[in-house]
């Protein structure tokens, strides 16, 4: 039996997906026979309350000079981390020179903000494709991994950060330790942490599994994140629901005792434990929600195939992944996925092999149904899909139940 990777605590699974390939890991017809994949399997720990995978590969093999997924793609999302920079600003750097290190920082997304505020700052991304679009927008990066030595190395050149920001990256990390351990050394004695990923209170209500998949390590909650950064003298001063990614938790941290503890901290950790985040049977349950919805999904799909319906994959992301492989959805009920990002289409999605074509193609030729994988952003795509909608197309759905949307609402 693995351990837990936050408490090494024996941790067994409660979901098995299956040999899953990577995410992102879209690829050409030559590279089939030799595609990657790993046993996707999701343990809770009942000694810290961590949700995690017990098995992830390489970092090496996720995050590297082709990595398929840049954030500036999204209008939305800009706007959301630009009211994110709005309130670091605002709210946190109280310094005469304040200096911000976010770490994941892809493509500069957030840092421009500070850039362009002239806030000293520094990104930290590894993936050197999406870390080039950021140095090209003048925005300081280094491209390497975060941890304590890194840290040391930071403060030994530039001094220690007023913040330190992530966003949708410390759950992809194994090894939290060592970047807990980097952030105490970075930070400021009255320095903040801010950080965001998807919520693991909204995955249980919404039975969205596809937020789990080889990049998401972990699925955060209160107590767990609580948890972890108590281990190093730090404590959750406030935390902050955010709607991105379909439901997620914006935590503030810092050192204990340097500022006052919002009464909203407690508020979450009684939800969550109204929630039974803590007791195992929460997670059979979901396991059983997981299982349905999959039998449903599928029932619709081969049903509208039987019909001579054509069914188009909207957002060749990584979530989809885990719906394809997940559910056995094959590009005979799925024709193609439509996605805007250049650097995949002409590929094939992970592991079932779908066709990703450009978005010329599905608003050329409207299917009769779009299966929305990029459900997330589902309020940015039907406002710009009017057209689909108005020529009697439909949407497909999965969270927070398989359901079929006429294109219109």
């Amino acid at each position: 039996m693995p351990n837990c990777l936050i408490c090494a605590d024996p941790i067994a699974p409660f979901i098995d997906f299956g040999p899953m390939p990577l995410g992102n890991g879209f690829l050409r017809p030559d590279q089939f026979a030799e595609e990657y994949r790993f046993p996707m399997q999701v343990g809770f720990c009942n000694g810290c309350g961590m949700v995690q995978l017990l098995a992830q590969p390489e970092r090496e093999r996720m995050f590297h000079e082709n990595y398929a997924f840049f954030s500036g793609t999204s209008r939305y999302m800009a706007l959301h981390f630009q009211r994110f920079a709005e309130q670091v600003n605002a709210g946190y750097l109280s310094a005469a020179e304040p200096f911000v290190v976010e770490m994941g920082s892809n493509d500069g997304i957030l840092l421009q903000n500070f850039a362009a505020a002239g806030i000293r700052h520094l990104g930290i991304e590894p993936s050197k494709n999406v870390a080039q679009v950021a140095i090209d927008k003048g925005i300081a990066t280094v491209t390497e991994f975060f941890g304590a030595e890194l840290a040391r190395r930071i403060v030994a050149e530039r001094g220690q950060a007023d913040a330190f920001l992530a966003a949708n990256v410390m759950c992809h990390i194994p090894y939290l330790h060592s970047i807990v351990e980097g952030i105490k050394i970075l930070l400021k004695p009255a320095g903040v942490v801010l950080f965001e990923d998807p919520y693991l209170g909204d995955v249980i209500e919404k039975t969205s599994y596809d937020q789990i998949y080889d990049e998401h390590t972990f699925l955060f909650s209160v107590a767990s994140v609580g948890h972890l950064f108590g281990r190093y003298g730090m404590e959750i001063i406030d935390v902050q629901p955010q709607t991105t990614h379909g439901g997620s938790m914006r935590y503030v941290i810092a050192h204990c005792g340097a500022r006052p503890v919002s009464p909203r901290v407690q508020d979450q950790r009684e939800k969550e434990h109204a929630l039974g985040l803590h007791r195992p049977e929460t997670y059979d349950r979901f396991r059983r929600n997981c299982e349905e919805s999959r039998r449903q999904l599928m029932t619709l799909l081969t049903g509208l195939k039987a019909q001579g319906k054509r069914v188009v994959g909207y957002g060749a992301t990584s979530k989809s992944t885990t719906i394809t492989n997940y559910c056995g959805i094959t590009p005979d009920l799925v024709e193609f996925i439509s996605d805007t990002t250049p650097i995949k289409q002409g590929k094939f999605s992970p592991g079932a092999h779908i066709p990703v074509r450009p978005y010329d193609e599905f608003a050329g030729r409207h299917p009769d149904y779009a299966l929305l994988f990029a459900w997330n952003h589902a309020a940015e795509i039907l406002e710009k899909e009017k057209a689909f909608g108005a020529g009697g197309g439909k949407w497909i759905v999965y969270v927070p139940r398989v359901a079929v949307l006429d294109g219109e609402e």
